[in-house]
């Protein structure tokens, strides 16, 4: 969503920014966009419930790399190209995905998730006021301890309570959190004190069980499928010896804590029918997937429940 034209450059602004100060103007300037994208996405499901991770991405994935980029956001910001390349530099990371993502930017740049979180409960108010029905779920996302929800859960209840008495507007907005580092897994019974919801990030959670690069993997694991040292790539369906205890500890735990929890996967092998059959037997709620492999999910998830039944 921050890719579009009209967000990048504010959202760049936003990044490299000197102050907080700043970096609010260039958010307030999203706010608005975000929202009307959030009402959007409300209004199309129709009263389904809608999971909305708040933002995921290392920030170097958004700075200017061309020269032609750097100088377009130098003159929106009234500065020197020159002057902004050092900014720009000093954001680079040499692992991002395991860098400054998820939460943790939360935890630095808190009015981030707070303007994405104010958007969420503004665009939902208008569904309320519009009488069309909404069921937002926000998720926090890439958490590996309970101090980081304990810290940016009231954060967000703050602002969606505020919201919501100023609008006058009754519901109910869930707080959780996506479960794709092993140590949030292992440690599941103390972060759902904090989540409403877990759901399972298994493309990355596959990446830090198995210290395997996702993006990088094509170039050893065709051998490792060849000679038999994996019997399937893990990023297509869920390794249940390695991921998938990790995946039915995270749940055991988690409802230990909270008897209702809900408990989902989201990752490209959500529309596995091996990892659906896997995710039905470990008692998870639902999986989700790509569009265009929900119907091949649906009939796993038939042929799942018909299978273990029978057993």
């Amino acid at each position: 969503m921050f890719f579009e034209k009209e967000k990048l450059i504010h959202f760049r602004a936003m990044i490299l920014a000197d102050d907080e100060a700043t970096r609010k103007e260039a958010l307030k300037k999203i706010l608005p966009l975000q929202k009307k994208d959030f009402f959007g996405i409300f209004k199309a499901m129709g009263g389904k419930p809608v999971t909305i991770r708040l933002l995921d991405p290392p920030l170097h994935e958004f700075v200017p790399h061309s020269k032609e980029e750097v100088a377009e956001l130098a003159t929106h910001l009234g500065v020197k190209a020159k002057d902004l390349q050092p900014k720009i530099d000093k954001l680079h990371e040499s692992n991002p995905m395991l860098g400054h993502r998820g939460c943790r930017l939360a935890v630095t740049y808190p009015e981030i998730y707070d303007i994405q979180v104010e958007a969420i409960a503004l665009a939902a108010v208008d569904c309320v006021k519009k009488g069309i029905p909404v069921k937002p779920e926000i998720m926090i996302p890439i958490v590996c301890d309970e101090q980081e929800l304990r810290l940016l859960r009231p954060s967000a209840e703050a602002i969606v309570t505020r919201v919501l008495a100023k609008a006058n507007v009754k519901l109910d907005i869930s707080i959780g959190t996506m479960i794709e580092v092993p140590r949030a897994a292992l440690l599941a019974d103390k972060i759902a004190a904090y989540a409403d919801f877990f759901s399972f990030g298994t493309n990355d959670l596959t990446q830090m069980t198995f210290a395997f690069s996702r993006d990088d993997a094509a170039s050893f694991l065709p051998a490792y499928l060849e000679k038999e040292l994996l019997e399937t790539d893990p990023f297509k369906s869920v390794d249940e010896e390695g991921v998938g205890i990790l995946m039915n500890w995270a749940t055991t735990k988690g409802r230990s804590v909270k008897g209702d929890l809900k408990v989902g996967i989201c990752g490209e092998q959500g529309g596995d029918p091996a990892t659906i059959d896997f995710c039905y037997r470990t008692g998870l709620n639902y999986v989700s997937c790509s569009p265009f492999r929900v119907p091949i999910a649906r009939l796993a998830g038939a042929q799942a429940v018909i299978k273990n039944s029978k057993k």
